[in-house]
């Protein structure tokens, strides 16, 4: 009967309001919906039944005048004891010409008759853990001290010996952590959150640092990450109003969950198989039978193809700005790093870290929990300008030793002018000159707006308006990469087929409505060096189970080629080459004398709205070193300025890191490794003769 189906199909759906809305007037006066409601949900979450995990089948059916009746058998897929199938019935009865239910318990399952109830007792695993590459240890059990001050207590003749004890026992520059208690006020007598630390390094320090009366030192343990945090993700306690889903999901109420990032796509891995036994208690709490019972078994390791010495000194490279470091081995699509900033410790989701009940990344404006690598759109700039170099030279109008005339102005499109990027350096200095006549290898080179303006403007009135975006979009534009190990990535955009010329020169040089991933990015440069082939990046390498052995290995993919030609492919590179190598390149200054074989090409994107401009640097590296692969590094500042000045400097700095081990040069805004020139206050900065 179609009344009995409706009111099935209503408890797969959760609708249990609608469910009770069929009840006959008898039944509804027996039982109110509240306690209807919580019938059905006990035993939906005590045997750990998922929403929509429930099927059923109409076995029979028998009508007589005034009554019906509906045998079924139900099925509840748990999340630990499997098919939990019933046979029962409902009764109906026809109330002023409409079927309605007579409800009773065994219409659940049948075992609930009288009143009976189910409980269940989780037992979970200990979480698994998480290595890099070499197999140091990222996320596991571990030991860490929450490190705070009460800034009235400091006592001005011992700061400084302070501070530099601080320095030494936590890592972290003494620049900020004396900034977080400055910004609070010396006045201020109560605990200010200042880090915290893994045990192993704090330990040398311990009594020194408790020496200070002002410095408070806490220790906590638990599940400990070992880094910022965006790369794993982080796992958090279950809140009160997610108790009922969590627990249909097989969880125990008290257990920490996985939120973000590897902690949660892993989260079938790492969570281990939890021990369970279902129960069958009387109205009273007598317990009656075992209806299900299923033991634990340990959780897996799994190992990221990250590099932690680099992923943390990558975080620290770009602290100072909002964006994203991404790194992959340019030959497997492999990534070693993937940043993004500002980042967040994952530390302070741990209820027994004292920390966390001052701070929390949930509360930072900054937003450091979502994932600008992989999530982040933004407009490309001068990036974009490979993809409209690769559509001319495919268009077969250009080659790569056309001509044009790179002035300040593109005048090309009637009462709309254009202006190169030197223009705009003319007016702040009076020296910069327009680049001249430049080859399509040049323009690259030089990153000239009037160039790329005129391809754009060009393949629009011959009318391959559509062809730059079917480029993009075989460079891997506008959809996710699939990387493998992060669950959550943003497509970007590439527009459609401009419809005017004003669209057709913005889209040219990597403005307009485009959006970009800094993965997505990363992804098209690794090709460009690599030959041409776009790798699928994945940031697994493999799951091991508790005995060693290889669940699964992932090994690199292979998603795609880029549409181009071999020859249209070399003229790109030496662009690229080019723009790191020749004096005027738009990288020379930064990188031109670098000692490893790299390829480049910076970016400012203009974002409006009176915002500095996005700053971007791509490379890759040609050395041919088995013992060190080769790899792409794209870098973005957030409205920092200009790509060369800015996301130059620290691609650089992400290459010596790779290739040599440490940082060779400061910044041109740090004082001292990781400390900005700008990061004290200003008369801090005048009595160090700053």
């Amino acid at each position: 009967m179609s009344t009995g189906t409706t009111f099935l199909e209503a408890w797969k759906a959760d609708d249990y309001a609608g469910m009770y809305g069929m009840l006959s007037s008898a039944s509804q006066a027996a039982i109110s919906e509240e306690a209807f409601t919580a019938r059905y949900l006990n035993v939906m979450i005590e045997a750990a039944v998922p929403v929509g995990e429930l099927a059923y089948e109409i076995l029979s059916s028998s009508l007589v005048p005034g009554s019906a009746a509906i045998q079924y058998r139900v099925h509840l897929y748990s999340v630990h004891f499997g098919d939990i199938a019933r046979e029962t019935q409902m009764a109906l009865v026809l109330e002023e010409g409409t079927w309605r239910i007579l409800w009773d318990e065994t219409m659940i399952l049948p075992e609930l008759a009288g009143g009976n109830v189910l409980s269940r007792i989780t037992i979970p695993s200990e979480r698994g853990v998480v290595l890099d590459r070499n197999g140091e240890l990222l996320v596991g059990p571990g030991e860490g001290y929450a490190v705070g001050i009460v800034p009235a207590e400091i006592n001005p003749d011992l700061e400084s010996g302070m501070l530099s004890t601080l320095e030494r026992g936590t890592g972290v520059p003494q620049e900020y952590l004396y900034m977080t208690y400055f910004n609070v006020g010396y006045a201020a007598n109560y605990y200010v959150p200042l880090v915290d630390v893994e045990a192993s390094i704090l330990n040398p320090f311990y009594n020194a640092l408790v020496g200070y009366d002002a410095i408070k030192v806490f220790a906590f343990s638990g599940r400990y990450y070992y880094g910022t945090g965006m790369e794993t993700g982080y796992v958090s306690a279950i809140q009160p109003e997610e108790v009922d889903s969590f627990t249909r999901q097989g969880y125990l109420w008290a257990e920490r969950v996985p939120r973000a990032g590897l902690e949660l796509w892993a989260d079938r891995y790492l969570a281990g198989k939890r021990a369970a036994t279902l129960y069958l208690n009387s109205a009273g709490g007598e317990r009656l039978s075992t209806l299900g019972n299923v033991p634990g078994a340990p959780a897996d390791t799994v190992y990221l193809t990250l590099d932690k010495n680099l992923q943390n000194q990558a975080q620290t490279a770009i602290n100072r700005f909002r964006g994203a470091i991404v790194v992959l081995e340019r030959d497997t699509g492999r990534v070693l790093a993937m940043v993004s900033s500002p980042g967040f410790d994952p530390n302070l989701f741990n209820p027994d870290n004292y920390n966390a009940l001052w701070t929390s990344p949930l509360n930072d404006t900054r937003n450091p929990l979502f994932n600008r690598a992989t999530r982040g759109q933004y407009p490309l700039g001068s990036v974009f300008k490979i993809i409209t170099m690769a559509a001319a030279l495919e268009s077969e109008l250009y080659t790569p030793e056309s001509t044009y005339d790179c002035q300040y102005v593109f005048d090309e499109i009637p009462g709309s002018p254009l202006y190169d990027w030197t223009y705009e350096h003319f007016l702040e200095d009076d020296k910069t000159q327009p680049s001249g006549i430049l080859t399509l290898r040049e323009g690259l080179m030089r990153s000239c707006n009037p160039w790329f303006y005129h391809i754009g403007l060009n393949l629009f009135n011959q009318g391959l308006r559509d062809l730059i975006p079917e480029i993009a979009r075989g460079f891997g534009l506008g959809s996710p990469t699939g990387v493998v190990g992060v669950p959550e990535e943003a497509a970007g955009f590439v527009p459609n087929d401009p419809v005017e010329p004003l669209q057709a020169t913005n889209l040219a040089i990597g403005q307009g409505e485009l959006q970009v991933t800094p993965l997505q990015v990363a992804a098209f440069v690794a090709a460009v060096g690599n030959g041409g082939i776009l790798y699928r990046p994945q940031m697994v390498e493999q799951i091991v189970s508790p005995t060693d052995v290889v669940l699964q290995q992932f090994t690199p993919e292979v998603v795609g080629t880029l549409p181009i030609k071999p020859e249209t492919l070399a003229a790109i590179q030496e662009g690229m080459r080019m723009a790191i190598r020749d004096s005027r390149g738009t990288a020379y200054s930064v990188v031109g004398a670098y000692s490893i074989e790299m390829y480049g090409k910076t970016g400012t994107a203009q974002v409006g709205g009176g915002l500095s401009p996005h700053a971007w640097f791509v490379t890759y590296t040609n050395q041919g070193n088995p013992d060190r692969p080769d790899i792409a590094v794209v870098v973005l500042a957030e409205n920092s300025g200009e790509g060369s000045e800015i996301a130059g400097p620290i691609a650089r700095r992400i290459l010596d890191i790779y290739f040599f081990g440490r940082p060779r040069l400061l910044y041109p805004w740090e004082t001292r490794l990781g400390v900005p020139d700008d990061l004290l206050p200003e008369e801090e900065e005048n009595e160090d003769g700053g």
